[in-house]
């Protein structure tokens, strides 16, 4: 998930250099008719950017799980949350 949102941002000229970008990722695991499921991951991206990018970068967060494999394979299955924080850039 995370690549495909770097791929993204990317493509809207917005860098994700790993002193840039990053993730924490939690996940929830529940009984469900007496067997452990994966049912909630909560993605919490941190991203630094310029503060005239940041309207591309939450178009970004609300298009990208479309695009990413991993997503697609799980969605209806598992809840995906995420949220992005940014922090602005000074260049």
């Amino acid at each position: 998930m995370m690549g495909t949102l770097a791929a993204v941002l990317a493509g809207k000229k917005i860098r994700t250099f790993k002193d840039l970008f990053n993730a924490n990722v939690t996940g929830d695991i529940e009984d469900v008719d007496g067997v452990l499921k994966i049912t909630r991951i909560n993605v919490s991206y941190w991203l630094k950017l310029p503060k005239e990018k940041r309207a591309e970068a939450k178009d970004a967060l609300e298009s990208y799980l479309k695009l990413c494999p991993g997503a697609q394979s799980v969605i209806g299955c598992i809840e995906i949350n995420h949220e992005l924080t940014m922090e602005d850039l000074i260049e």
